[in-house]
């Protein structure tokens, strides 16, 4: 195997009393900031794709986002401040005799990202974007020009990953993607696209809470409000019911109708007005924030994805745990925990842990062997999962 050292234990299986689970959505500032450094990522990468033949060094996984302010009202309002986005990080400049217009491709990157993903917001008038990428560091940039036959880490770190979720997890994912799909936006225009969403379970008993930033212009007076947000209470409750899930939905608690206190937004972003966002500080790599769960902290979005494990491994961690579920028989959950050292193959982590909970009556010593040849072959291959990245078929918030 290459001399990896794969370590597969047993995972006793553990349902606390009490779970919670969250999710920032897609127009949640810290989820915006992800976003858009990722955009930045992968224009850079096509960029020197095509222009070089290769990726070059380059780490975008900084960036700040400083609201707005605005003056929403039933049935219209405005945005008097932008809002403020600072991308930043490191990224290859000059390569050979060549200038790369690194501030230009992130600036159009941004752009292309809010204009496609936020209906109502104008990013030309409504947002400030101030990109500060400078010339990466000497040490991390000559790990990409070492000769090595996969790529050598460029960070000491580690991810994490597991299969499958539970019914918590599910719901919590499902009800974001559910109220900022095209199909509930067109038929409910309403809706903005900033909606976080916390779960927790106590026993069998399920609670979410949803803010979710109503659109003022469509909104034309309290009673139509109210009448929407009912709706989407009963929406989600049905939504719950397709999962197999009986919830308790509340959607936007802070809402004092007596005061015309109501959550109302001119963009469908709270960030229009004073919400500040920051890269990594929202969801992980698998979309949840999940404190029951092991946990990496890295920001994944924007990382480059060659080279930089602190991605990488995040990703890799948890199509090992699916396809070890899913491929092979007599498993009913695995976690999987990878750790690797600066400046050695991507391919070659430190360690690999694998902790698994076997079906009833299935032996571990019966799965090992399977086990390490699955997550042998997915290392041996981890650089194929660059491509993937670029091609945004990987979720990575």
């Amino acid at each position: 195997m290459a001399g990896r050292n794969i370590v597969v234990e047993r995972l006793v299986p553990y349902r606390p009393r009490v779970e919670i689970v969250e999710r920032k959505g897609l127009g949640h500032p810290d989820s915006i900031c992800d976003g858009i450094a990722e955009e930045i990522s992968i224009a850079l990468s096509k960029y020197y794709l095509d222009n070089f033949g290769t990726i070059l060094h380059h780490n975008v996984d900084k960036g700040l986002l400083v609201g707005g302010e605005a003056k929403p009202e039933l049935g219209g309002g405005e945005v008097i401040s932008p809002i403020k986005i600072i991308p930043a990080g490191r990224a290859t400049k000059i390569a050979g005799d060549k200038t790369v217009p690194v501030d230009e491709i992130a600036r159009k990157a941004a752009y292309d990202y809010l204009s496609r993903n936020f209906r109502n917001l104008d990013p030309e008038i409504d947002v400030d974007l101030d990109v500060h990428i400078r010339p990466g560091s000497v040490d991390l940039t000559s790990l990409f020009s070492r000769t090595s036959t996969k790529p050598l880490a460029n960070d000491t770190s580690f991810g994490v990953g597991f299969y499958p979720l539970n019914g918590l997890e599910k719901l919590v994912l499902e009800v974001e993607r559910f109220l900022n799909s095209e199909e509930y936006h067109s038929r409910n225009p309403w809706v903005g696209e900033d909606v976080k969403v916390m779960g927790v379970r106590a026993g069998e008993e399920y609670k979410v809470t949803v803010a979710v930033a109503f659109v003022s212009k469509y909104v034309p007076d309290l009673d139509h409000y109210l009448e929407y947000k009912e709706k989407v209470i009963n929406d989600l409750g049905r939504l719950a019911g397709r999962l197999g899930v009986n919830a308790e939905f509340f959607v936007n608690t802070a809402d004092d109708p007596e005061k015309g206190e109501v959550y109302l937004t001119v963009t469908g972003l709270s960030a229009e007005a004073g919400d500040d966002g920051q890269v990594g500080r929202g969801n992980r790599a698998n979309g949840l924030i999940t404190p029951y769960r092991f946990m990496s902290m890295e920001a994944t979005a924007g990382k480059n994805p060659v080279n930089h494990v602190g991605k990488l491994y995040n990703v890799l961690a948890s199509e090992i745990s699916r396809r070890a579920v899913e491929e092979i028989s007599g498993i009913k959950f695995v976690e999987t925990v990878l750790l690797s050292q600066i400046g050695k193959p991507i391919d070659q982590p430190l360690v690999a842990n694998l902790r698994v909970v076997p079906e009833e009556g299935m032996k571990l010593s019966n799965l090992e062997s399977e086990l390490k040849y699955l997550a042998d072959a997915m290392l041996e291959n981890v650089d194929s999962l660059t491509e993937e990245i670029i091609n945004r078929k990987v979720g990575l918030f």
